[in-house]
């Protein structure tokens, strides 16, 4: 992404800063920081849908100078220049705010160019489908902000909090890392407001409706049977005859072995099922030693690991990944 530079030297961020009437985001973390590494995605993926913006990462220890200059007192924090100057800070965790600010401020970039952010737009019909695949990523599905370990309001700590009671088993995905999502699962489900409970695909309804489910002891009846690990995750693997698990979507791939794996598939036709795997902290792990395949992405054909990127890309040249899928 020539868009997206982690600076290097003090030179290298002079020399970036010196475009005028740029618009760029800096974004200051530290490898330590938890929270950094979830915000580093959303700042990945705001640069592929403002490609006209430049967005830069700086290890705020490593370029204490830098840091100081923008008085960084916190990681993460997010400083959108204009023309060189400061326009706004975000700090902390707020992808939210980050989305919004970027998307505020991009807009007079990409008027004078005459340009449209990639992806500003998608298309209902890809994000619907995403968001199918999504709330049918585990039996019974949140939708929080935050994460279970990190709610971000208190309404979905507390929906946490009364799982937790219940000893159900769940997957979470965090809204405030994905506007697209937070905005159309509202549609999706004609539903206007977060926590969103599904149980296989279905909406249950929100904290309130939760409340009164476990009240009356409906909501443990509507519990799915629990199944062990491994037969959920042959249950996934067989899915579909093509079975990636990758980070992120095919749409929207969040690490470039998943991209790689995602444009091989796409350039050789091949029909095929996904998984993503940063919805499931259990299936991720687990897998890794279901299969005794220590990375990701992973490729399997009717429920057989072909293996991970450079074990298919040494099929495709070698022409026996053709040679299996239609054998």
């Amino acid at each position: 992404m020539t868009n997206l530079t982690e600076i290097t030297s003090d030179t290298e961020f002079n020399t970036i800063l010196s475009k005028k009437d740029a618009v760029i985001a800096l974004n200051f973390w530290a490898s330590w920081a938890e929270p950094c590494q979830q915000m580093n995605d959303v700042f990945a993926e705001l640069a592929g849908k403002f490609p006209a913006l430049s967005f830069v990462k700086i290890e705020a220890e490593n370029f204490a100078d830098i840091s100081e200059s923008f008085e960084i007192a916190a990681v993460p924090t997010f400083v959108i220049l204009k023309g060189g100057k400061k326009v706004e800070v975000i700090e902390g965790a707020k992808a939210a705010e980050l989305s919004n600010a970027v998307t505020k401020h991009a807009k007079g970039a990409l008027n004078k160019m005459g340009a449209l952010p990639q992806e500003t737009v998608k298309p209902v019909k890809n994000l619907n489908a995403r968001l199918k695949a999504l709330v049918n990523s585990a039996p019974v599905m949140i939708f929080i902000k935050g994460t279970p370990q990190q709610p971000r309001c208190g309404f979905s700590r507390q929906l946490v909090d009364l799982l937790g009671e219940q000893k159900v088993k769940y997957s979470s995905f965090n809204i405030l890392a994905d506007e697209d999502v937070r905005q159309g699962l509202k549609a999706y489900s004609d539903w206007p407001t977060y926590p969103q409970v599904y149980i296989n695909g279905e909406l249950m309804g929100g904290l309130d409706i939760i409340k009164e489910m476990i009240e009356s002891g409906e909501f443990q009846e509507a519990i799915p049977e629990e199944k062990d690990l491994n037969t959920r995750l042959q249950a996934l693997i067989e899915k579909q005859s093509v079975m990636v698990f990758i980070k992120g979507s095919p749409q929207e791939p969040k690490c470039g072995f998943s991209r790689q794996m995602v444009g091989l598939l796409n350039d050789h036709h091949v029909k095929y099922g996904h998984f993503d795997i940063l919805s499931d902290d259990e299936v991720r792990q687990g897998m890794k030693t279901y299969v005794d395949w220590p990375t990701f992405p992973m490729l399997f054909y009717k429920g057989e690991l072909l293996g991970g990127l450079d074990i298919i890309k040494e099929m495709v040249e070698s022409g026996e990944f053709n040679q299996v899928l239609t054998a």
